[in-house]
């Protein structure tokens, strides 16, 4: 084809994964090529077009931090913005955002539309090209070849993938697009494991028929807030999300139905998400709940659809629209499209390396539901280091793996790579044992200088980075100096807010230490022009700083094991006294360093003492091959 002129990266899956890593690897400078099977459903939203919650909030501030542009899209496309876990510690507190999910698509191509070096073309991606065990290009359905050193493999839910209504299947994308059946056997020929999964949606109610004043309903917050670190904070009016609840009626509609239903019929056999179950998996394996809640959410300024979150299904269509009407506000609902279950394939994620490069190809890069995951967050994050890592990879540059006390995306991958997943994987505060260190409010200070260094961040947004942090740093040092005076007035304010009054002046930063004095609160005794956000980083960070100096501590005594290589050529089989359950995982999973070893399921403390000594017996024998001591360590 005379359009193709040779390509640094091509990019397989225009999806919010494929779609993150064209833009970083075009943003770096590779000449890059997108392949998507129709690019009228660039950035598609099949499922709730939500960004953000627990978790999957920071991911999406640690993409923006490093110069993504999924946060960016999220604020040009939110109809309601909430925070989470307020009730919480502010480690786990997050935003979530319903999107317009056309405006969130529209952005994307606009964007990709005007990056140099970035081309867009439609076509069905069927083989992947590989000579002497590296990738040399793609080939599509329609039999035209793209060459390219790497190639990002970015498939989403569409490798085989079938749908399921009951116990009517048929192949199938998600939202009825076409599916791509070739690409699985190209890859099982290259010698990659594949594997399934299943993930569920749910049913689409027309908005006009619910009747929203049988609801509680939930408005946007009141203060202006926007993902993106250089966004403009909004407040988002006019939308609003509503809530209403399963009954015993539901329930029964459902185990009437159970000869219909592919999951109590056990035609499905493949594992779904554990953390977003379907309403059928809640009502067969809690049979005693008598009822569950269930959001109904706008999809779209210009839409009339309705998205039931939480009420996923692959129920029949009559059953679902049964079990719907059962619903307060939804007696007279009328269903616009069924909910359904879909299967594909995905690459068993441990067969990648830590920068998401499959360690049976070189230069095949995988990112988002390919490897194993759920979620739009998750996909992009992958995404996104999978380009740059990449566009690094051609430079002769050493991959970016970000750490586990760093991102919440250096979890994500490392769990992916490291211990793998036996379902639809999904970020949760949980998995990460450094959340106290990785906050929605310090994402910048973590990752700007990564986004930096490797040229996504552009000189304005690292100008106004660098403002807010000597805004920042200069408050903090007048905080600390400013003395709070012992007056009538300030007492009355302290007992106000319920807190003790002062015997003796108290400088504002040890003020602003106890639990019960935020920010806001504060500049009601001193004045600041420091700006509201600004102002409660600095609060987080003192009520944290004990914690968080802790936690600094422990990350830096597990980093001694992070930087700890293991050689490549290290035979786990060879090693004295090792167990055979221990020498088979980290043969397959190969980690990279000690402390990704102690990280590998079935890998003990005892396991991972032998690996560190026959490191150390491979680093000595080194030495006497060389002739002599070698450099200090």
């Amino acid at each position: 084809m005379n359009q193709d002129s040779g390509y640094d990266v091509i990019v397989v899956g225009g999806g919010h994964s494929g779609c993150e890593a064209s833009l970083a690897a075009s943003r770096m400078g590779c000449r890059t090529l997108l392949l998507n099977h129709n690019i009228d459903n660039m950035a598609l939203m099949p499922c709730n077009p939500a960004i953000g919650g627990p978790a999957k909030g920071n991911l999406v501030r640690e993409l923006d931090a490093l110069g993504g542009e999924q946060a960016i899209a999220a604020d040009f496309a939110t109809l309601h913005l909430r925070w989470l876990n307020t009730s919480k510690g502010y480690a786990v507190r997050t935003l979530r955002a319903q999107c317009d999910l056309k405006d969130y698509a529209s952005h994307y191509m606009l964007v990709l539309a005007k990056v140099p070096n970035l081309f867009v073309y439609q076509a069905m991606v069927s083989e992947i090209i590989t000579d002497a065990g590296s990738v040399i290009g793609v080939v599509t359905r329609a039999g035209e070849k793209f060459s390219a050193p790497r190639v990002i493999l970015a498939s989403g839910t569409y490798m085989s993938g079938v749908v399921h209504m009951g116990l009517t299947s048929f192949p199938s994308g998600p939202l009825g697009q076409v599916p791509s059946p070739e690409i699985s056997g190209s890859l099982r020929r290259a010698g990659l494991e594949l594997k399934r999964f299943r993930t569920d949606t749910t049913p689409r109610i027309c908005r006009h028929s619910v009747n929203w004043d049988a609801l509680p309903l939930q408005p946007s917050d009141p203060a202006p807030d926007a993902f993106s670190h250089w966004g403009r904070k909004k407040v988002h009016e006019g939308y609003f999300c509503a809530q209403t609840r399963t009954s015993k009626k539901t329930h029964d509609i459902l185990k009437a139905a159970l000869g219909r239903s592919p999951l109590a019929t056990k035609k499905l056999g493949t594992a779904g998400p554990r953390y977003c179950p379907s309403i059928d998996d809640k009502i067969l394996k809690f049979p005693d709940k008598e009822s569950h809640p269930i959001f109904l959410e706008p999809v779209g300024r210009h839409s009339r659809e309705i998205y039931m979150q939480n009420f996923s299904t692959t129920s029949p269509p009559d059953v679902q629209l049964e079990m719907i009407r059962t619903l307060p506000g939804c007696e007279r609902a009328l269903m616009i499209r069924p909910g359904y279950g879909i299967e594909y394939d995905y690459v068993d994620p441990t067969q990648l390396e830590p920068w998401l490069e499959t360690r049976q190809v070189k230069g095949l890069f995988c990112a988002g539901q390919i490897c194993g995951t759920s979620g739009y967050e998750e996909a992009a994050a992958q995404g996104m280091m999978a380009g740059i890592n990449a566009a690094l990879s051609l430079k002769g540059r050493e991959p970016i793996v970000l750490g586990r006390g760093e991102a919440y995306i250096g979890v994500l991958i490392d769990d992916l790579t490291t211990r793998g997943t036996d379902e639809p994987y999904r970020m949760l505060p949980s998995r990460c044992e450094h959340r106290l260190l990785m906050r929605h409010d310090n994402a910048d200070d973590r990752l700007c200088r990564t986004g930096r260094d490797i040229g996504l961040l552009d000189d304005a947004k690292w100008a106004a980075f660098e403002a807010r942090r000597q805004a920042v740093s200069l408050e903090r040092e007048r905080l600390a100096a400013f003395k709070i005076p012992v007056c009538d007035r300030t007492n009355s304010i302290l007992r106000e807010l319920g807190s003790s009054p002062l015997s003796e002046p108290i400088t504002a930063m040890d003020l602003l230490l106890r639990p019960e004095i935020s920010w806001g609160a504060l500049t009601r005794l001193i004045d600041s022009e420091l700006a509201p956000d600004l102002g409660t980083k600095i609060e987080i960070e003192a009520k944290y700083s004990g914690y968080a100096l802790r936690e600094d501590r422990r990350v830096r005594r597990l980093s001694s094991m992070e930087r700890l290589r293991i050689p490549d050529e290290l035979e786990y089989r060879e090693v004295p006294g090792l167990s055979a359950e221990a020498s088979e995982k980290l043969s397959r999973v190969r980690p990279r360093t000690l402390g990704q070893a102690t990280r590998v399921p079935g890998v003990n403390n005892v396991d991972v003492q032998l690996v560190q000594v026959a490191i150390e017996r491979a680093r000595r024998q080194g030495e006497s091959a060389r002739g002599g001591a070698g450099p200090p360590r």
